[in-house]
C-alpha cells in the first residue's frame, strides 16, 4: 500500500510516496500528469545495472526519451567538476528549464542531481527516487542539494524543492548489509530527537530491519521515518529552528567524514559516531539521565562498528567541525538530547566542542 507524505516549501506542496513498485509507475505516472518536456537521468553505476531497465523502459514506454547522466558510486563524484560535465551534456542535448531532471539512486545522485537541476538554467524540474534507505528516509525530502568541498562536506549547495520523492521499497532488496545500516542511522536518529515509541520499535526490531526481508514492516517503518521529516522540514524548510535537530550527530559525523577521506567511513556508520559523542556530552551537561544514556548507548552499540580506521587528530576534527555550515561566529549549534524523543539544540563553548570531539574519537 502506498502511504503519501507531504511537504510545505516555500514553492508549494510536494508529495512523498512510499511503497513497492513505484519505480515501475514513473514513467506512467508523467504522462499521467500531462508532462510534455524532456527527461534526463542521474544515477549511478549500480543502480543502472540492478535498477535502471525499470526506470528507462518505463520511461520509454511512455514515450520519452531519457538521456541518461552517470556517475562512478560513491561521495567521490559528489563534486562542482561532476556537475560541470553534466551542465555540458544538458547544454549540448538542448535541455531547457520546463525540462525534468530524476535523481534516481543513493543520497549522492540525489544531492548531485538535486544540485545540476537547482543551478542548470536557474533552475528545472526535479523529481527525486531514492533507491537506498538513506535516502528514502532522509536525504531526498527536504530539498536540500549539494557537493561536496575538498575542505568540507556539503558546503555548495542549496534549498531545492523537488516536485515529488517516490520510494520504492523493493529498491532496498538488492542493498548491501552495510547499506541498510547506513539508511538506519538516519531513522534512529529522527527517532532519538522527536519520537519516544518509535526508538522502542527500533530497539526491538533493529537487526531484523537492517537483515531480513523487504516486507510490510520495513515498509512502515520506512513510511514512518519519512513522515517525520516531511513533518519537520515543513514546520521549517530554510533551518532556521526545529529542522536542526535533524543535524543530531552530524556535526561531527561530517567532520568525522571529511578527516578520513569519505571512503573509510559511509555517512551512516559516521552518524552513529556522532550521536554516540553527542549522547555523552548530553550526559555530561545534565541533560539526559543515566538511565537515558545507557539505553540510548546500547540501541547505538548494535551498530556495526567500521574496522582498521586510522583516526584522524583532534585537531583535523576540530577544524572540520568549525569549517561546517552549521557554525556560526566560531561557535557551533549542538544538538543534544533532554529526552528519549526529545532532542534540543545549545550553542557549544570552545571548552565543550574540544570534549566533544574527545568523545567521538573515543567511540571512533
Amino acid at each position: 500500500m502506498t502511504v503519501t507524505a507531504w511537504v510545505t516549501s516555500a514553492s508549494g506542496r510536494y508529495p512523498v510516496r512510499v511503497g513497492r513498485g513505484l519505480l515501475a509507475g514513473v514513467g506512467p505516472g508523467l504522462r499521467a500528469s500531462g508532462f510534455q518536456g524532456r527527461v534526463a537521468v542521474v544515477s549511478d553505476a549500480t543502480v543502472l545495472e540492478e535498477w535502471g531497465p525499470v526506470l528507462l523502459l518505463n520511461l520509454e514506454s511512455a514515450g520519452y526519451s531519457p538521456e541518461v547522466l552517470s556517475i562512478v558510486p560513491g561521495e567521490a563524484s559528489k563534486t562542482v567538476a561532476t556537475a560541470e560535465v553534466f551542465w555540458g551534456r544538458l547544454i549540448e542535448s538542448g535541455f531547457g528549464r520546463g525540462d525534468l531532471l530524476v535523481a534516481c539512486g543513493g543520497g549522492v545522485v540525489g544531492d548531485l542531481g538535486g544540485f545540476v537541476a537547482a543551478t542548470f538554467h536557474r533552475g528545472m524540474r526535479l523529481l527525486q527516487v531514492p533507491t537506498t534507505l538513506l535516502a528514502q528516509v532522509d536525504s531526498s525530502i527536504g530539498g536540500k542539494v549539494a557537493v561536496d568541498h575538498r575542505l568540507g562536506k556539503n558546503l555548495v549547495g542549496a534549498f531545492y524543492p523537488p516536485e515529488q520523492v517516490v520510494s520504492d521499497v523493493e529498491t532496498l532488496a538488492t542493498l548491501p548489509a552495510r547499506e541498510r545500516w547506513n539508511g538506519l542511522a538516519e531513522v534512529v536518529k529522527v527517532a532519538l530527537v522527536r519520537d519516544a515509541d518509535f526508538v522502542a520499535e527500533l530497539e526491538r526490531d533493529l537487526e531484523t530491519l537492517a537483515d531480513g526481508p523487504v516486507n510490510e514492516r520495513l515498509e512502515a517503518v520506512v513510511a514512518h521515518a519519512a513522515r517525520l521529516k516531511a513533518e519537520i522540514v515543513s514546520a521549517d524548510e530554510r533551518e532556521g529552528g526545529i529542522r536542526m535537530l535533524l543535524n543530531f550527530g552530524h556535526t561531527l559525523g561530517h567532520a568525522l567524514e571529511a578527516t578520513t577521506g569519505y571512503a573509510a567511513l559511509s555517512h551512516g556508520e559516521a552518524v552513529v559516531v556522532g550521536m554516540k559523542a553527542a549522547v555523552r556530552l548530553s550526559a555530561v551537561l545534565g541533560s539526559l539521565g543515566e538511565v537515558e544514556t545507557t539505553r540510548v548507548l546500547a540501541l547505538l552499540g548494535r551498530f556495526p562498528h567500521p574496522l582498521g580506521l586510522v583516526k584522524p587528530s583532534s585537531e583535523a576534527v576540530r577544524a572540520a567541525a568549525l569549517r561546517d555550515k552549521k557554525a556560526v561566529g566560531g561557535k557551533l549549534r549542538y544538538v543534544v538530547l533532554r529526552g528519549i524523543g526529545q532532542g534540543a539544540v545549545e550553542p557549544l563553548p570552545q571548552e565543550r566542542l574540544d570534549e566533544a570531539v574527545a568523545l567521538a574519537l573515543e567511540a571512533l
